[in-house]
């Protein structure tokens, strides 16, 4: 059989158990993707992935989002039992996360009422293969996956998988999620027979995501989500790759989270029906953990603070200067400490972000007893925002938790911050750079390309941002976390938040996933915005809002009539 044939990225440096038997030099590979996505003419086949009725859509390119690390096709189409099998091998294969979400799955693709019952399908068995049995999730788990789509004949294109008909292979648990998620997008319904197929048979997919932390910040604090919202961004962030919810919890306009320890800083919440249970908070959790997904919870000190004094007046400085937090009280810190307690119970992840940003020292120096504490303890208000911080971070570090804070700090004061440290860059493009040669973590998140609130801000300037920019040093690079986009919250509440949010976020995920000889633009440019309106139809389909990809402004409706693959 004749394949086509797309490398993803230069050979692994460590060893395979899988070898590519494909010889030809990378360039070749590279080549026969920019001229597979952009020359070559559609066949009147449907879009991978996706139902649609549209013969318009050029099937030639590889509707998979975000792009894996290595790829190779056939050109035979194969048939999906509508009554799909799950078959689960090795250590891990019957985790409950597996099962659940192959069921998921399951009723995602098969969601189409089949209109003929065939004699005979290709593909009735999945065989998930996952060697692990440890459901634990911290970052850098191993997400890596090897997926092998037989063609009729039995096929593997040349790969010797330990199964047939269509199989995963993944270290862990969230190795054999993102496999699935890849497969779900190869399924395809044909309107004609009424059935699910996939095209290009034989497949077989390697891949492994590029960065370990990938994210996407939710703002609660600005507007009220629902908890079903929250879970509604959760799946959505699964089906994009993405595995960290920064959940911005509370700041300045309201404190919504109970904390049993000191139970009146909800009362900073706008109403009594705008509240999160300790008892939502882990649900969350537990409902992001089945999805591969962390949550990295904020308290963001010492400003954007006003919010906690409703409950605890002493918390501020003054009834008339409410932020930052009084430094000058151990009750300050006792709170903090009780908060981070709480916590600590609920949230897993090991790290913990503590903000740190707009601190304005204004409300100190202008407040009469702290003013005086100032003096007697010589410092200056930057030396108070420095106190404040570091004993924040004791406080996270006491609790096994690494210290996350925003960009400020390391500009401030880098030589006191504590060397588990993570910057997280928000102001501009330059810091991680700064950060790294310091010994620093860094996470990227620069306000002029990743900021989802900006609506102005189109989802090339998202796809186009490179984390590594800047940094040539291979161990400096290592330091490079990944990189988060954020959603803030004073525009968008549960009426806007997912058009605000997709598509452009899955523009940053495939950044962050795919290798980047693959996101480069000068290679992809013709072909990533036809993935693009895929991927946001695909969405559609799943019951995901996503706005338009061609607005002017983000969340915009359409201007007029015309298919959701080329608006």
């Amino acid at each position: 059989m004749t394949a086509a044939v797309l490398l993803l990225l230069f050979p692994q440096t460590k060893p395979s158990p899988i070898e590519m038997p494909f010889k030809a030099p990378i360039f070749s590979y590279l080549l026969i993707s920019i001229l597979s996505a952009v020359f070559l003419s559609a066949n009147g086949r449907k879009a991978l992935g996706l139902r649609h009725a549209a013969d318009g859509v050029d099937d030639s390119i590889i509707y998979l989002w975000p792009l894996p690390k290595q790829i190779s096709y056939g050109n035979r189409t194969v048939t999906v039992n509508p009554n799909l099998v799950l078959q689960s091998k090795g250590p891990g294969g019957s985790s409950p996360i597996v099962q659940e979400a192959f069921g998921r799955y399951k009723s995602l693709v098969f969601s189409q009422q089949s209109g003929f019952v065939l004699q005979e399908y290709d593909i009735s068995t999945l065989t998930v293969v996952v060697d692990s049995d440890d459901d634990t999730l911290y970052l850098g788990v191993d997400e890596s996956y090897d997926l092998y789509v037989s063609d009729a004949t039995g096929s593997t294109e040349g790969k010797l998988s330990v199964v047939g008909e269509a199989s995963i292979e993944a270290k862990t648990t969230y190795g054999a999620l993102r496999g699935l998620e890849t497969l779900s997008q190869l399924f395809t319904y044909n309107y004609k027979t009424k059935a699910v197929e996939v095209y290009k048979a034989p497949w077989y997919i390697h891949d492994e995501p590029r960065f370990p932390f990938r994210g996407l910040l939710l703002d609660t604090s600005r507007h009220f989500l629902p908890v079903n919202v929250i879970k509604q961004v959760i799946e959505s962030m699964s089906f994009a790759k993405l595995n960290v919810l920064h959940w911005h919890i509370i700041d300045e306009e309201s404190f919504p989270l109970e904390v049993p320890t000191y139970p009146n800083l909800w009362e900073g919440s706008y109403t009594k029906w705008e509240r999160y249970t300790v008892e939502d908070a882990h649900e969350i959790v537990d409902f992001a953990k089945r999805r591969g997904i962390h949550i990295m919870a904020e308290v963001d000190v010492p400003g954007h603070g006003k919010s906690w004094g409703i409950g605890y007046p002493d918390l501020w400085p003054s009834p008339n200067c409410t932020e930052p937090l009084d430094v000058t009280k151990e009750f300050t810190f006792d709170v903090i400490a009780g908060i981070l307690t709480d916590m600590r119970k609920i949230f897993p992840f090991e790290l913990f972000h503590l903000g740190g940003d707009e601190v304005h020292e204004g409300c100190w120096t202008s407040t009469g007893h702290v003013k005086l504490w100032l003096q007697e303890h010589n410092m200056t208000a930057k030396d108070a925002y420095k106190y404040f911080v570091l004993r924040a971070q004791d406080i996270a570090i006491s609790h096994n938790w690494i210290p996350v804070n925003w960009e400020e700090t390391f500009n401030t004061f880098k030589e006191n911050l504590n060397p588990q440290t993570i910057v997280h860059n928000w102001i501009g493009p330059g810091v991680c750079p700064k950060a790294v040669a310091k010994g620093f973590r860094c996470i990227v998140s620069n306000q002029g390309v990743w900021y989802l609130d900006h609506l102005d801000v189109h989802w090339e300037d998202f796809y186009n941002n490179e984390p590594l920019e800047g940094i040539s040093d291979i161990e400096h690079q290592k330091l490079i976390l990944g990189g988060e986009v954020c959603m803030w919250g004073e525009t968008a509440d549960a009426s806007d938040v997912q058009q605000t949010i997709w598509p452009r976020a899955a523009a940053a995920a495939e950044r962050l996933w795919s290798p980047r000889v693959t996101t480069t633009a000068a290679i992809l440019n013709n072909s990533v915005l036809h993935r693009l309106h895929h991927y946001r139809c695909l969405l559609n389909y799943r019951g995901i809002p996503a706005a338009p990809v061609s607005n002017k402004y983000a969340r915009q409706p359409p201007v007029g009539a015309g298919s959701c693959f080329t608006q």
